[in-house]
């Protein structure tokens, strides 16, 4: 369970740094840029994957591609969804993509949709619509400028599971498949950031180097405990999703509302409580 609450605290901390880089003058797109080398690095090193099914002519290159463009590409709207909605909504969003996430498995995979399932979506998207309402007027979250963003997060985070879904299932371990999606997005941001640099729009600076890689440390550090989690828990994983799902919707409720001081009108915490009950009744799905 320690592992659990490991990743939670890695997910949820995640938010909390890109929420204070711009007042610490951080560029984010720098960070996310060197958050991937870290994360390139910790994979090589904690995870070890072979990478001999890339060598095949049935490696899913498309998709890697695609992931490679996906994940930075979301991080950036994660960064910006924070700034403009705050961390409590964005979490939400972010852990609700799992309703298209779900969609996409039924459609695309061929996964069964129980009761328990098509109940957690319908709430979900009432949870959707209540997290993505404006707060008070004038408020920082104001709906006609975060709205967009948390959108953007819920359809992002469940492309990018789709995708991964997607390599899997042409026998590719997630653990390579991270790897060569992290390198490749590190290089992709990288030729970015250079020609930002010299183009005098955005001067390569050390404290972004420091936070990125701050940045990617947490955010690998969430990815690996959500792993050992399940590998400690292997007869449960419905339990493993749930409580993961549920842990950052409600600690991220707490750190947005009491640290930042984030406002939440009433149709927001009807979102966040209806956001819970869909996570429960999805992983009671998953089980049935």
């Amino acid at each position: 369970m320690h592992f659990l609450i490991l990743s939670v605290l890695c997910s949820v901390a995640v938010s909390v740094l890109l929420k204070l880089a711009p007042r610490r003058g951080i560029d984010i797109a720098q960070a996310v840029s060197w958050n991937y080398l870290a994360a390139s690095v910790l994979a090589l090193w904690l995870l070890r994957p072979s990478l001999a099914t890339l060598q095949s002519g049935n490696a899913p290159w498309p998709a890697l591609l695609a992931l490679a463009v996906a994940l930075p590409g979301i991080f950036l709207v994660l960064a910006r969804a924070v700034r403009e909605a705050g961390i409590v909504r964005t979490d939400v969003a972010q852990r609700l993509s799992l309703l298209l996430s779900l969609l996409a498995a039924f459609a695309l995979f061929g996964e069964t949709l129980n009761a328990l399932k098509l109940a957690g979506l319908v709430l979900g998207l009432l949870a959707i619509v209540g997290i993505s309402t404006r707060a008070r007027h004038g408020a920082a979250g104001d709906g006609t400028r975060s709205w967009p963003w948390l959108l953007g997060v819920w359809a992002g985070f469940a492309l990018v599971d789709v995708l991964l879904k997607h390599v899997a299932q042409a026998g590719t371990p997630s653990s390579s498949a991270l790897l060569v999606s992290f390198a490749l997005a590190f290089v992709g941001m990288l030729v970015w950031q250079l020609l930002r640099h010299l183009r005098g729009s955005a001067r390569m600076q050390w404290r972004n180097l420091g936070a990125g890689l701050l940045l990617g440390t947490i955010n690998f550090g969430n990815i690996l405990f959500y792993v050992r989690a399940h590998q400690a828990l292997p007869d449960s994983p419905a339990v493993v999703f749930a409580g993961m799902n549920i842990g950052v919707v409600v600690l991220g409720a707490l750190v947005g509302t009491l640290a930042f001081a984030e406002p939440l009108n009433t149709r927001n915490r009807l979102g966040l409580a209806l956001a819970v009950v869909a996570i429960v009744l999805i992983a009671l799905g998953a089980r049935a």
